[in-house]
């Protein structure tokens, strides 16, 4: 004989067990230990949520400024040095051919130096490609040209120790090569990298906007409940109470006294460090331009009009007392001292070059070629070498200066930040023990 199985209760009776404890709950609420209860547990909750997410977020922090350090600039340096590498050597190149037959050694040196610190930081900078198709295109660029621009330099330097006026032709082939393609793809990483550096340096900035909320929620539900205590015992204090307010108030200062001290080190970081690097960059590069355009326009030989012009158009950002000159706005960037004076001598070797280079186009244009060619190359103390030479002297020393003052910066934010977050987490443990242990006594009351 086969038993049906019983048909399940859907009566009345059901959820019994379900009602009588919501029941029970919403009773307690009615109760003094009921409201004390839950707010005991309220009060647990939001300190552990704050606790959590201040030290997350300020942990955040730490790691951004430790990445800033260690990853972050020193990429930004290496494509830099991509950059600035291939036109030093664009500019050397064409200085070494001026020179005529077999080019100095400290020339040639100097040539092959430039293109061994731009493959070195090329292999660096490829690392952190990663996803970034844009980023990856430009490397790509650079990896199959720079090569290619090689081999036409050395032909253009067999054929000028040959005496053949090929030679020209294959090194201004190398040069346009070098400014159509290399120089752009260069320029295009250096600025991805350079978005990325402020990127992390504005996160660093930012204010913790949900930490700060949490705080405030807190604080305020701290103050209603020990003002509902003080009407309910008539006791003015809760010790436990007052010590998780005071634990709170002593997390909120030091925290908002880091970071404050932490995002003005940041700021000076990227005014007198990033930017200041970053203008500095631009107006080297254009002087490696303008110093490669100046030797090749004798290169050409009547046919370098073009270089001439382009000349005129990046000497307007090195002299002069417009907006546009690179050199003072670096200087205004210069947290001062050693650096204020290195860019104050770059000014004035700025203007020097350029009185150089009047002197060159006069003797060239009046048909004193090898005289021209002298002023342009020579080592006299009013040559355009020499003056071009102290130029990129100073420009170095300043960029030095200012990757130094990011250091120092960004090293002082994180030490700004220094044992905040496990004192913060310490903070809130003290904060749920005095709420615990204040509003557990009172509890006691009603036994």
């Amino acid at each position: 004989m086969v038993t049906a199985a019983p048909r399940p209760r859907t009566g009345p009776g059901t959820d019994r067990g379900e009602t009588s404890s919501v029941t029970r709950v919403a009773r307690s609420t009615t109760t003094t230990p009921g409201r004390l209860t839950i707010m005991a547990v309220a009060l647990l909750v939001v300190t552990a949520v704050t606790g959590i997410v201040a030290a997350l977020t300020l942990q955040a922090k730490q790691d951004t400024l430790d990445d800033l350090v260690e990853h972050r600039e020193p990429l930004a340096a290496a494509a830099q040095q991509i950059f600035r590498s291939l036109s030093d050597a664009d500019a050397t190149a064409a200085s070494a051919f001026l020179s005529g037959g077999v080019e100095p050694q400290a020339l040639r040196d100097r040539y092959e130096l430039d293109l061994a610190q731009a493959g070195a930081a090329l292999g660096k900078a490829s690392s952190d490609v990663g996803g970034d198709s844009l980023a990856g295109d430009q490397v790509a660029i650079l990896s199959q040209q720079l090569p290619v621009y090689s081999g036409l330099v050395e032909t253009a330097r067999a054929n000028n120790r040959q005496g053949f006026p090929a030679g020209a032709a294959y090194l201004r082939e190398a040069s346009t090569l070098m400014r159509a393609k290399l120089l752009p793809a260069a320029e295009k990483l250096y600025e991805i990298d350079y978005d990325r550096l402020q990127a992390e340096q504005e996160d660093a900035r930012s204010i913790p906007w949900a930490a700060i909320v949490l705080f405030v929620v807190l604080a305020a539900a701290l103050v209603l409940t020990q003002r509902y205590l003080t009407r309910k015992t008539n006791r003015l204090l809760n010790i436990g109470l007052v010590t998780a307010s005071a634990a709170l108030v002593v997390a909120l200062v030091w925290s908002s006294a880091a970071l404050l001290v932490m995002s003005a080190h940041v700021g000076d970081a990227e005014r007198n460090g990033s930017q200041q690097v970053d203008v500095l960059v631009r107006a080297r590069i254009n002087a490696l331009k303008a110093r490669a355009d100046e030797t090749l326009t004798l290169v050409a030989r009547g046919d370098g009009p073009g270089y001439e012009q382009e000349w005129k158009q990046l000497s307007t950002t090195l002299v002069g007392d417009g907006p546009d000159n690179l050199l003072r706005q670096a200087k205004a960037l210069a947290a001062g001292g050693a650096t204020a004076d290195q860019l104050q001598q770059a000014v004035d070797n700025a203007a020097a070059w350029v009185a150089a280079h009047r002197k060159i186009r006069e003797l060239d244009d009046g048909g004193q070629y090898e005289d021209a060619v002298k002023a342009a190359i020579g080592d006299a103390p009013d040559s355009a070498a020499t003056a071009f030479a102290k130029l990129d002297q100073n420009m170095i020393a300043a960029l030095n200066a200012g990757r130094t003052e990011f250091f120092t910066q960004t090293s002082g934010a994180g030490k700004a930040l220094t044992g905040l977050v496990p004192g913060v987490a310490v903070l809130a443990l003290i904060a749920a023990a005095g709420i615990t242990l204040g509003i557990r006594e009172r509890l006691r009351e009603y036994r």
